[in-house]
This record gives C-alpha cells, structure tokens and sequence, in this order.
C-alpha cells in the first residue's frame, strides 16, 4: 500500500513558507523536533534534501524550491475542496490570508468586516514585493493594477487613483513649493525602497505639449529612506520631507490641513488598486465575502 506523505507534505509547505520549524510547529501545535524528524524521514524517502539547515535559519534548496512549486497548488486545490465542502450552507469561516502593498488603503475597512464576520480570522501582510500566492499560502493579494501577477482572476477596488507630492504647511512655507518635477533636486524627499531592494524613482506624467500624457522618472534625493508609506506620512507631516504616495493614504491629512500638495498637474489618474487571486474550481466562502464587501465598500 502506498505511503500517505500527506502530513510530510503540509509540514514541507509550512516549514518553506515560515523559514522556521518553530513557527511552523506553532501554527499547527507540534513540536520543532517532531517536525524536524518528520521531514528528515520525509526526505530519506525521497532521496534528496529539499531544506537547507543551519543554526540560524532554514532555506530550500533547489530540489525544494522546484518541490514546492509543484505540490502547493495542488495542497491548495485539496484545501479548497475540503473547506467548500466543510462551509457549505455555513457561516463563512477560518483564516483568510492577505498581501497587500498598501494596509492604509485595508485600514478603513477592517472594524466593519470583523464586525459582519466574526468568524473569519483576517490576515493581512503588507509588503511591497510581489508575493507568490500560491506558493506563500495567501488566498488573494491587493496591488495596483500595473503590478498584477500573470494568470490571476483581478477585481477592480474604486477605480482610478491619484498619486500626490504632499508636504506640511511648515516644509513649503520655509521651502517652498516646487512648480516642475526637476526643483525637486532642491528638496528633502522621503524615498521609498522595495523589497527588491531598488529604490522608487518618482513618477509624473507631462501636463501639455507634444509629450503629454507621457509618464516619466525623477530621481529624488533625501536623508530618509522608508519601506514603508506610513513612516512617509509621518515624515511629511511633522515637516521632515515631501512624500509621493498614492493619495488615498493622505486623505485625512489633506482634509485638515496637516498636508498641502505641489505638482498637481503633473500627476494625472492612472488604473488603481486590484483584488486579485488564483483561478479556483471553488472559491472559499471567506473570501467571497470578503470580495464583495470590498467592491461595495470601495465602487
């Protein structure tokens, strides 16, 4: 009779996806030296060593990496069908994992989902690189339109956004107020770095002439470096520095003043913010709930 490598393969994929047999062990309530022992018999069966081990971390190697792009879709597919049909006629329930590059675009939201659906346990991760779904567990990802994953089914959250250069009453009235993109050499600016580890050139779009329309960069200069757009505002407001941010995350301060905007008509709309998941034979009850609270909330 075959051997079930069911609990090897969920341990792998866990083990893969926290980097650790201690936070993996965790999430499901055995011990790092179980898991330890369950993957090193896992992995003399199969001949082949799928996670490099040392003191300080797990990683895969590269038989591993191909391992686990072969066998997380499938334990996806087989989690979906299980959870389809344990929440069949239910209550929409369990965990429902979420990357997103914005959380302040989420942050509106959150007490109102929780409050209409108590039995959903929202994970959400903000970060600005893109996530492989299915290989890192999420159920969907929230990212501008430009940035999609291939072969993802998207759904459109609020249409066409604005970005803004935004600084505090104070920054301009010292300072003052850049008219063209080019004057920002001659201003302290936030930059944004990425995941990647490349930093965010800010983008405009030429207001007239034979190039509008056209988009382009600007390599700002700065004394601060984020990866965050929360830690820009923050920068922005107490007079720091300017901030180019989607506008949505500012809105607030706009509204009382705590931020003013330059450079207005060289940042035009452009496509906005995306729900986007894997094509599924049964998508969760969880998450479609959570799809058509967003589009509501959000149209």
């Amino acid at each position: 009779m075959p051997h079930d490598h069911s609990p090897a393969l969920r341990a792998f994929v866990l083990i893969a996806r926290h980097g650790s047999f201690t936070r993996a062990g965790r999430e499901i309530g055995v011990t790092a030296s179980a898991l330890s022992q369950t993957l090193a018999q896992f992995e003399r069966q199969l001949g082949v060593r799928l996670l490099a081990r040392t003191t300080r971390q797990v990683g895969l190697t590269e038989a591993g990496r191909a391992f686990l792009e072969r066998i997380a879709p499938a334990l996806g597919v087989i989690d979906d069908a299980v959870d389809s049909a344990r929440q069949y006629g239910e209550r929409p329930a369990g965990t429902l994992r979420i990357t997103a590059a914005m959380g302040s675009m989420l942050a509106p939201h959150l007490a109102a989902f929780i409050a209409a659906y108590p039995e959903i346990t929202l994970e959400i991760n903000v970060d600005s690189a893109l996530s492989d779904l299915v290989a890192q567990g999420f159920d969907a990802g929230i990212r501008l339109g430009e940035r999609l994953e291939k072969d993802m089914i998207a759904v459109p959250l609020g249409g066409p956004m604005r970005s803004v250069v935004a600084g505090s009453p104070a920054y301009f009235k010292r300072h003052g107020k850049p008219t063209h993109p080019r004057d920002l050499s001659q201003h302290n600016c936030a930059r944004f770095r990425f995941a990647s580890g490349g930093l965010y050139n800010w983008e405009f779009a030429h207001p007239a002439g034979p190039k509008r329309g056209r988009w382009f960069e600007i390599e700002v200069g700065g004394n601060l470096i984020v990866n965050d757009n929360a830690l820009a505002r923050a920068a922005a407001c107490s007079g720091i520095a300017l901030t180019h941010v989607p506008a949505p995350s500012l809105q607030a301060d706009l509204d009382n003043g705590r931020l003013e905007t330059a450079l207005d008509r060289w940042l035009p709309a452009y496509d906005g913010l995306y729900l986007y998941y894997p094509t599924r034979y049964q998508m969760p009850p969880k998450l479609r709930v959570f799809i058509d609270f967003l589009k509501q909330r959000t149209g």
